[in-house]
C-alpha cells in the first residue's frame, strides 16, 4: 500500500501522525479519519495536514478483477432461504425487522498492488456519492461511495439520516418500505436518546425521497443534543452498529444476523468518515456501497432489510440493484452486467 492518506467528503488528509483503536482520542485534539468495522474494530488515524482538495491523482488506471471472478458469501438460494428464516423469526415475535447482507469478493489481478485512488476516481465519475471516502493506511484500504449519514456532529448537536426503502424508481417504493423506514427511525431515536439531553431528540424529516445513481431511497433525519459528559465512546456504545443495517429490536437482529451470515461484514455496514476533535465537528457515513482490500482480494457488501412483508425473490433483486453499478465499475469490463 502506498503512502497513508484520507480523502473524505472533499477533505484531503496527509501527514499521518498516529493510529489508535481508542475512541476517546476523538474527544481530544486533531483531525481524525475513522473506519469502524461492523464487528466493532475501530481504526482512528490522526493526520497533520488537512485541507479542502480533490482526490490525489492515481498512479495509473484502475485494474480490477474480471466481472466473472466475483463470488457471493450467500448465493441466491441461500439468501432467499435466509429471508424466509427471518420471516419465521418475525412470525414468532423474536424480531420486527432484520437486515440480511452478503459479501461479494474477488481476487485482485496477480501482481497488482491495489491503488485506492484509482478505484475512488472511477467511482467518483461513475457513481458520485454525498459521503464519498477513501482511506489508505498500513494494512487498511477502504473506498466508499456511501449515500447514508451515520452520525454528523456540530458541537453538542448530533444527527443521523437513516436510509430504509430502495427502488429503481419512486414508483417501485412500496408500503413496506415506508413502514420499515419509520421502524428504523424509532430505533435511531431510542439509540440517540441513551446519550441525549432529555427531550432533545427530534425528527425534522421523515421518509423523504432521495435520488442516487441508478436508484432511489427513503431517508429520514433524527437530531439530538448530547448530554453533558457524553463523548465518542458513549455515542458509539449507544448507536453502533447503525440501526439501518441491523434491525429492530437491535439486540435480536444482531443475534439473527450472526446466525445467518457466513462471513464478517468488516467495514461494510460499519462507519467511514472524519472527526475534527478541535472544532467538535464530524461526519461519519454508514459503510454501505463500500469496497475494501483484504488478503489479495477486493470485497464489497450488499443487503436488504427484511420484514414480514418481504418477498425473498424481491429482496435478492434489491441486493443485486444496490451492487450492480458499483461492481461493474470495479471490474475490468465495464459493459458486463451482474450475474
Amino acid at each position: 500500500m502506498h503512502d497513508s492518506f484520507a480523502h473524505v467528503t472533499g477533505y484531503l488528509a496527509t501527514g499521518l501522525r498516529d493510529v489508535t483503536t481508542d475512541l476517546a482520542a476523538l474527544d481530544g485534539e486533531g483531525w481524525w479519519a475513522v473506519v469502524a468495522d461492523y464487528e466493532g474494530k475501530v481504526t482512528c488515524a490522526r493526520f497533520g495536514d488537512v485541507r479542502r482538495a480533490p482526490l490525489p491523482a492515481p498512479r495509473g488506471p484502475w485494474r480490477g478483477p474480471h466481472r466473472s471472478a466475483w463470488r457471493s458469501s450467500l448465493d441466491r438460494d441461500a439468501y432467499e432461504d435466509g429471508v424466509r428464516r427471518i420471516r419465521a423469526y418475525i412470525e414468532r415475535g423474536d424480531v420486527y425487522q432484520a437486515n440480511l447482507c452478503r459479501v461479494l469478493s474477488a481476487p485482485l489481478p496477480e501482481g497488482t498492488e491495489p491503488d485506492p485512488r484509482a478505484l475512488a476516481a472511477r467511482l467518483a465519475e461513475g457513481n458520485p456519492a454525498p459521503y464519498a471516502a477513501t482511506v489508505s493506511l498500513p494494512g487498511l484500504g477502504v473506498v466508499s461511495a456511501s449515500p447514508e449519514l451515520y452520525l454528523s456532529r456540530d458541537g453538542d448537536v448530533v444527527e443521523s439520516r437513516p436510509i430504509k426503502g430502495t427502488g429503481a424508481t419512486v414508483a417501485d417504493l412500496m408500503e413496506k418500505d415506508y413502514a420499515e423506514n419509520v421502524m428504523i427511525v424509532d430505533l435511531v431515536r431510542n439509540d440517540l436518546g441513551r446519550v441525549a439531553e432529555v427531550g432533545s431528540v427530534s425528527v425534522p424529516a421523515l421518509c423523504e425521497v432521495e435520488e442516487h445513481p441508478g436508484l432511489v431511497h427513503l431517508v429520514s433525519t433524527v437530531r439530538a443534543r448530547l448530554a453533558p459528559g457524553a463523548g465518542w465512546p458513549e455515542l458509539f456504545a449507544a448507536t453502533f452498529p447503525p440501526g439501518s443495517v441491523t434491525g429492530a429490536p437491535k439486540s435480536s437482529a444482531l443475534r439473527i444476523i450472526d446466525e445467518l451470515e457466513p462471513e464478517p461484514r468488516g467495514p461494510y455496514c460499519g462507519a467511514v468518515g472524519w472527526v475534527d476533535a478541535d472544532r467538535r465537528r464530524a461526519s461519519l457515513a454508514v459503510g454501505i456501497r463500500t469496497f475494501w482490500f483484504s488478503c489479495g482480494e477486493i470485497r464489497f457488501g450488499t443487503g436488504a432489510g427484511i420484514t414480514w412483508g418481504s418477498d425473498p425473490r424481491r429482496e435478492w433483486h434489491e441486493t443485486e440493484l444496490k451492487a450492480s453499478r458499483l461492481i461493474t465499475l470495479a471490474s475490468t469490463s465495464g459493459s458486463e452486467g451482474v450475474t
